[in-house]
């Protein structure tokens, strides 16, 4: 009814919340964000993709999905071409434009423009390393760092030189090796003339000729 819809609208303005979760404390002006919420609780997952098994407890997140079929960006960076398939990583992108860094750490000041940029920055503060190798007991904070770990069971040199046959685990190995062949040597010495394409062959050359007795 005409009172009832009036009832409603007056909640955005009174912030009046009169639906309640039975399961937790949950609080919402209308009861049929109250059902999707309930949804949290039952599993329930009524909206299904026609293009693959996924489900949704709401419309808007299968309707966001089957972007991931279509190939449907309606979010456009006013800044450069770049597109987006929601409002909120289009938000995220823009940060990189305008320089805002609103995700903050909370133990320290460092600020950055991605949550999931602070996610890896908070490992240094928790020590947590939730990436366990499979063959032996380390562990590591980072799924890249896991990856290159797992290098050294596998074998795998995923890296190849473009001038030979050398292969290599890591990408810092190949871009050293690369200098064997273009003859780089961007390590200067500062008390002399020589040069280095590695920083640790630098060190012992400074340790061997230039320490003080």
């Amino acid at each position: 009814t005409t009172a009832q819809v009036l009832h409603r609208h007056m909640c955005t303005h009174t912030g009046e919340k009169p639906y309640q979760c039975t399961h937790c404390d949950a609080r919402f002006a209308r009861n049929h964000i109250l059902q999707v919420h309930m949804r949290i609780h039952t599993g329930e997952k009524p909206y299904q993709c026609t293009q693959c098994d996924a489900r949704y407890s709401d419309r808007s997140n299968l309707k966001t999905h089957m972007r991931t079929h279509t190939g449907e960006k309606p979010y456009q960076c006013t800044q450069c071409d770049a597109r987006f398939t929601t409002a909120q990583v289009l938000h995220r992108h823009m940060c990189t434009h305008t320089g805002e860094k609103p995700f903050q750490c909370t133990q320290c000041d460092a600020r950055f423009t991605q949550p999931t940029t602070l996610h890896r920055h908070m490992i240094i503060h928790t020590g947590e390393k939730p990436y366990l190798c499979t063959e032996c007991d380390a562990r590591f904070a980072q799924a890249s760092d896991l990856q290159r770990h797992m290098r050294t069971h596998t074998g795998e040199k995923p890296y190849l030189c473009s001038q030979c046959d050398a292969k290599f685990a890591l990408a810092h190995q190949l871009k050293l090796y690369m200098r064997i062949h273009t003859g780089e040597k961007p390590y200067h010495c500062k008390h002399c003339d020589a040069k280095f394409a590695d920083s640790s062959n630098l060190s012992k050359h400074i340790k061997r000729q230039h320490s003080q007795s």
